[in-house]
């Protein structure tokens, strides 16, 4: 199971080893869902209506946005912004599941309360998310900005867009959609570990000793978690990545229309009165895709990754035994 178990044989995860898990399970997906990622991104910057049925804007359908990316900038497109996207993944995942495994064992040894309750994880799970957004924000922006732009090219690399965004927007540029970002990360990752957790219990109730994951049952259980958190939240993550494009306006014109916001408030009484309802929820179609796999191969790689650990541990201590028996 994913946090700290009391139960569990052997000494608990350090913080260097929940790191690595978690920075290794974010690459490995990262790389993996990239192109639901672009095509989302793409959807939540539309100002028109993203409709099959009466098209309005560039993109009307994920297999139609898909043929338009791949024809007019090539394969590459789905991993523009990779660089940026592949350092916050690593990043974030590290600091997370860090602070995950950490507040978990503060639970137990502190208080009163079971560390493998799912209202437990609920609440470790978000203030672990909000610790790793606030660390990585800066590298979200990027990995947006790169996503929106088409072609010609805005940002020739990531040092170019650092070094330009820093002289003509200022420091804070990189914190653009950090309100919404804290106000959505925190139900949306305390509602994947608190599903995860329900998921796996229902599914796995007793998990066998030495095989704590990175099966298919991890997978499932991601993935499912993902979907309704996702559902939850997303309106916040449409918020964060229509400011996080603010001053970008020029770049983004030959995609359609754009808008300019003052802010979290401004942003969501526009949306609401050009867009309608359904203008909160543009692009969930690929984020649910992207969501179950990105949230059931975090978790899968994340239990992969810590259970290969244990079990090289094991047998070091095992290989020790023996060498100590033959010494004797």
């Amino acid at each position: 199971m994913v946090g700290y178990d009391p139960g569990v044989q052997g000494a608990p995860l350090s913080p260097k080893e929940a790191a690595f898990a978690g920075s290794a399970a974010g690459m490995v997906t990262r790389a993996l869902i990239s192109p639901f990622d672009v095509i989302k991104i793409r959807f939540q910057l539309q100002i028109e209506r993203v409709s099959s049925k009466t098209p309005q804007g560039k993109y009307y359908g994920i297999f139609q946005a898909t043929r338009c990316i791949h024809l007019e900038e090539g394969l590459s497109a789905f991993w523009k912004g990779h660089i940026p996207a592949q350092l916050l993944s690593i990043c974030y995942g590290a600091v997370q599941f860090a602070s995950f495994e950490f507040l978990t064992e503060l639970v137990h040894q502190k208080t009163l309360y079971d560390s493998q309750t799912a209202g437990v994880h609920f609440v470790c799970g978000g203030l672990a998310a909000c610790s790793a957004t606030v660390v990585c924000q800066p590298l979200d922006t990027l990995r947006t900005r790169f996503a929106a732009q088409g072609e010609p090219k805005v940002y020739r690399n990531l040092r170019h867009a650092v070094s330009t965004m820093w002289r003509s927007e200022g420091t804070l540029t990189f914190y653009r959609g950090l309100s919404p970002t804290l106000m959505a990360v925190f139900p949306y990752a305390g509602l994947q570990f608190f599903f995860y957790n329900i998921f796996k219990k229902l599914l796995a109730p007793q998990p066998e000793a030495g095989n704590s994951g990175g099966n298919l049952k991890s997978l499932v259980c991601g993935s499912g978690a993902g979907m309704i958190s996702k559902t939850i939240t997303y309106p916040f993550d449409l918020f964060k990545k229509r400011l996080q494009v603010g001053g970008f306006e020029a770049a983004r014109a030959h995609f359609g229309q754009v808008r300019s916001y003052r802010g979290l408030l401004d942003c969501m009484v526009q949306i609401a009165k050009e867009e309608g309802f359904r203008g909160f929820f543009k692009g969930l179609s690929p984020s649910l895709v992207k969501a179950a796999l990105s949230t059931g191969f975090t978790f899968f790689w994340y239990e992969f990754f810590v259970n290969a650990m244990h079990n090289f541990k094991e047998k070091q201590e095992t290989n020790v035994i023996a060498k100590d028996f033959n010494r004797r």
